[in-house]
């Protein structure tokens, strides 16, 4: 009997994380770009960390829910825009990003080590898998494959940022950043999606979205 694996449908997820990542990560870079001219660089950081703020103070306020993604962004903007602030230098705002980009590739590739991948984890607070999917040893090794290919991306997408950052304009700067940090997401999960795929034939094991067989396990 052929194997089946229940997985979060395409278009529930792209509904679910879309808003968020348009209000946490597009529009803050949109604020901030749209200040820099007429208000400086410290005017800009003001307003782009306004725009975080106004965002969670008013999901508070009307007793919504405040998405994780736009959380994080918050707290690290304001801890870029007051270290920024303080040193008087725009260099170390945008630095601040890129090292954490580092570090995250890093927490990836140790969590395979210590036998805990990262990205299983993550895909669990945003996407839980019913028990027996969950335990699926295919899926299991997916995960793994998934947190050495992400770190991968993200030490190459650190190193590609700091030499940008240090040879270009800021306006150059921001415009190549703001495709290549969407271009390395796409394509490592283009590459975990190729390989999940050809790995689960090959395995006898059929895909099922929960969109159209279980709502429970949609993203929520």
């Amino acid at each position: 009997m052929e194997k089946s694996l229940v997985i979060p449908g395409p278009r529930a997820v792209l509904r679910h994380s879309l808003p968020n990542v348009i209000v946490g990560k597009i529009m803050p870079l949109v604020v901030f770009v749209s200040f820099l001219r007429i208000a400086g660089t410290t005017g800009a950081l003001i307003a782009a960390l306004a725009w975080s703020l106004g965002v969670v103070i008013h999901r508070r306020w009307t007793g919504r829910h405040v998405p994780g993604l736009v959380l994080l962004s918050t707290i690290g903007l304001a801890a870029k825009t007051i270290l920024a602030m303080a040193t008087g230098s725009l260099v170390v705002y945008f630095l601040q990003p890129t090292i954490s980009t580092a570090l995250v590739g890093l927490a990836f590739l140790g969590s395979v080590f210590m036998g805990k991948p990262l990205a299983e984890r993550l895909a669990n607070d945003f996407c839980p898998f019913d028990p027996e999917t969950a335990e699926h040893p295919l899926l299991g090794l997916f995960f793994s494959r998934l947190s050495l290919l992400w770190a991968a991306t993200s030490l190459i997408n650190a190193a590609l940022t700091l030499w940008l950052l240090l040879t270009q304009s800021v306006t150059t700067f921001l415009i190549i950043k703001s495709f290549m940090g969407p271009s390395f997401t796409a394509a490592t999960l283009g590459l975990a999606a190729v390989w999940f795929h050809f790995h689960t034939k090959k395995a006898g094991v059929r895909l099922e979205f929960a969109s159209t067989i279980r709502q429970s396990t949609t993203c929520v």
